[in-house]
């Protein structure tokens, strides 16, 4: 494997996380493991890449099914002396819907630190704000098997985990404005982060200023639109305004996305399997964007991302085809509609 040039762990700025038992600082940057199609191997070399070039915050979750590999890959890291212990790294970890029932957190949480191998996560989130039958892992949630949660017992289980040491912080992941006041109304661990779709596309400036006031962490997950994956878009990457400023720059518009969320005072999570373009997305806190880049930003049409887990007309089907020389990917509506097409590209080079 090529050996990276250090970056200095202490060049990434840190938050720190209001509820958070162990006084670790979470890096404002993390390494995001949800990839399609999923090859532990590739993931694996991608996390010891990672490492050599800085990254010190890791987000997993049972769902991507990336905990095994991620594990393995900071054993080995530790093992060649890429970083002096686990204390160097922050993992966030998540739980999913079929697990969010009381009596099942405990379990969920010991089955992800079993799979990391580790003794405790840095931040554990609940997934969505939605529980499911227990069984199998999937997405989306088929409608038959969707429930309403017990916010407050699901709440009570993570406090526990808190409380016991598995892990230092505990949040949140998808909440609303409502369903996040709803937890900070009972909680006695008020969630430190919650973590949700934020792009320049999709900039959720009420929910920014709602967790700014309740002194809650955001983390923007697919900040870049997570193009190349089956569940995303090219639309950030894409985008002629973002192209404009990247241009005037002399960066990429992967690092004009994530300045924006830097300046904005969000967390993040990217992901990249390219080693140039995982060292791009650290190059972003020694440049500004101007007041002419705010201008253009703000002005770029508004729409969300993502589908929600209970949309359960998403059916696991790809339709494929090649347009223009491009591989394209569809995901198809039970209705018999189509999401717009999606670029898909090679998992060394997928952004998130």
């Amino acid at each position: 494997m090529a050996n990276l040039p250090q970056v200095p762990t202490f060049n990434i700025p840190e938050v720190k996380l209001s509820s958070s038992s162990g006084g670790r600082n979470m890096p404002v940057i993390g390494m995001g493991t949800a990839a399609h199609p999923f090859d532990e191997t590739v993931l694996k070399d991608a996390v010891l890449e990672a490492i050599k070039a800085g990254y010190r915050h890791f987000d997993t979750a049972s769902l991507y099914k990336s905990e095994k590999p991620l594990g393995e890959a900071m054993a080995e890291a530790i093992e060649a002396g890429l970083i002096k212990s686990r204390d160097e790294l922050f993992v966030t970890s998540k739980l999913w819907c079929t697990d969010a029932h009381h009596d099942l957190v405990l379990p969920a949480l010991k089955n992800s630190l079993r799979m990391l191998q580790l003794e405790y996560l840095d931040l554990y989130l609940i997934h969505w704000p939605l529980s499911a039958k227990p069984g199998k892992i999937g997405f989306p949630v088929p409608k038959d098997e969707q429930l309403p949660m017990d916010f407050n017992s699901v709440w009570a289980a993570m406090e526990d985990c808190q409380r016991l040491g598995l892990t230092k912080s505990i949040g949140v992941s998808n909440f609303s404005c409502k369903k996040l006041e709803n937890i900070l109304s009972f909680a006695t661990i008020p969630p430190s982060v919650n973590q949700v779709e934020i792009s320049p596309l999709w900039q959720q400036q009420k929910l920014r200023g709602f967790c700014k006031s309740k002194g809650v962490v955001l983390t923007a997950y697919s900040p870049l639109g997570a193009k190349g994956t089956r569940w995303g878009t090219d639309e950030v990457m894409d985008n002629e305004a973002l192209k404009e400023i990247a241009k005037a720059h002399n960066k990429t518009v992967a690092q004009v996305c994530l300045r924006w969320a830097f300046e904005q005072g969000l967390t993040f999570v990217v992901k990249s399997f390219n080693k140039e373009r995982m060292r791009e997305n650290l190059q972003i806190f020694d440049w500004e964007l101007t007041s002419d880049d705010y201008k253009q930003i703000n002005e770029i049409k508004q729409h969300r991302l993502m589908p929600k887990p209970e949309m359960s007309c998403w059916v696991p089907q790809l339709v494929k085809a090649y347009v223009n020389n491009s591989f394209v990917v569809w995901l198809v509506k039970a209705s018999g509609n189509s999401r717009k097409p999606n670029r898909a590209g090679n998992t060394g080079t997928m952004h998130s």
